[in-house]
């Protein structure tokens, strides 16, 4: 089973800027929307930017003009930018995609193992 493997997450101070990275684990046929989610303690996973193959992006509100979500379709990775972090950015983040592994298998959507994101001075 091919799943997503993200990179990219540390201890930040407050203003600073992290770069995540995800790409699966093994070869796959196709992916569909690539995307970030994220989680802190207490509470509940939450989206915080989708990308589409086409660049078509989404972000929630909390970020919009802070972290910025790209991706390269060749190598089927997806990127999140995230500049002027803020201590509640802290969190463990999950990357998301809709994948198929082979021509004629059924759309899966996977997850990474996550990543951990620390911003604190």
């Amino acid at each position: 089973q091919v799943q997503l493997v993200e990179s990219g997450g540390g201890l930040v101070q407050p203003g600073g800027s992290l770069r995540l990275s995800c790409a699966p684990s093994g070869r796959i046929f196709s992916i569909n929307l690539m995307g970030w989610y994220r989680q802190a303690p207490g509470k509940e996973r939450e989206l915080v930017a989708t990308i589409t193959p086409g660049g078509g992006t989404n972000y929630a509100d909390s970020v919009k003009g802070r972290f910025t979500i790209s991706r390269d379709n060749a190598q089927k990775t997806v990127y999140l930018q995230m500049n002027s972090l803020k201590p509640e950015d802290t969190a463990v983040y999950y990357c998301n995609a809709d994948i198929k592994q082979l021509w004629l298998s059924a759309w899966d959507n996977a997850w990474g193992q996550g990543t951990q994101v620390t911003v604190s001075s």
